[in-house]
């Protein structure tokens, strides 16, 4: 069960400043964030990809200068298990990046992956045929069906312009709701609201939603 973070500008913004939020609340988390955590961002309009086996508290996060786009992942990994760099979010393929906070029990897929979310990421690849928001809904869709217990299934994929974000839970709505904040060229998603800041919204359970170029 991990934490979230997409931010998009208009306009190129320092990567540090939202990380260094990022960490504070995979810090504070009630569950432990610190088995790894990676990110994903633009750069000259090419993702670059970053990955660390250590807490994202205890990187260095002035390595990284600008950018208009950035997912990043703070790692909990189920039963302590799997801990290698390799299962580190957020995963890639030449279009997407995908990063999931959830945990699901009894999931009956074929799917190809290292880890459950991998293969999460692949199997809603499956159903896209140009249109991944209804890749998304039609992935969850099954997995939901074929799974004995869904505790949780947060998901965002983005693609160069465009976050897809599904939202799903039976518990714990005060650690499993996603946030967003948006206001001229701005957008932030992530699992909690940054400290002290206000007007977060809150995205709703059992949905699925895209936020576009235009915030």
């Amino acid at each position: 069960m991990c934490r979230l973070l997409f931010v998009r500008y208009d306009k190129p913004f320092e990567v540090r400043q939202h990380l260094e939020q990022f960490a504070q609340i995979a810090r504070d988390s009630k569950e432990f964030q610190g088995h790894g955590w990676g990110c994903s961002y633009l750069e000259n309009g090419e993702w670059q990809h970053y990955k660390n086996i250590r807490p994202i508290w205890d990187d260095d996060l002035t390595q990284f200068g600008a950018t208009t786009q950035i997912l990043a992942h703070a790692r909990s990994a189920f039963q302590d298990k799997d801990i290698r760099i390799e299962n580190n979010m957020p995963f890639h393929d030449d279009k997407y990046v995908f990063i999931f906070n959830g945990e699901l029990r009894g999931v009956k897929i074929r799917e190809t992956g290292r880890i459950g979310a991998e293969k999460i990421f692949n199997f809603i690849k499956r159903f896209d045929r140009g249109d991944m928001r209804r890749a998304l809904q039609r992935g969850v869709e099954i997995i939901k069906r074929r799974t004995e217990h869904v505790k949780a299934m947060n998901i965002i994929i983005s693609d160069k312009s465009k976050a897809y974000v599904a939202s799903g839970f039976t518990g714990d709505p005060g650690y499993f709701t996603l946030h967003f904040k948006r206001s001229n060229g701005e957008l932030i998603i992530c699992s909690e609201a940054y400290p002290d800041e206000q007007d977060w919204v809150e995205i709703s359970n059992h949905s699925i939603q895209v936020f576009s170029d235009t915030c």
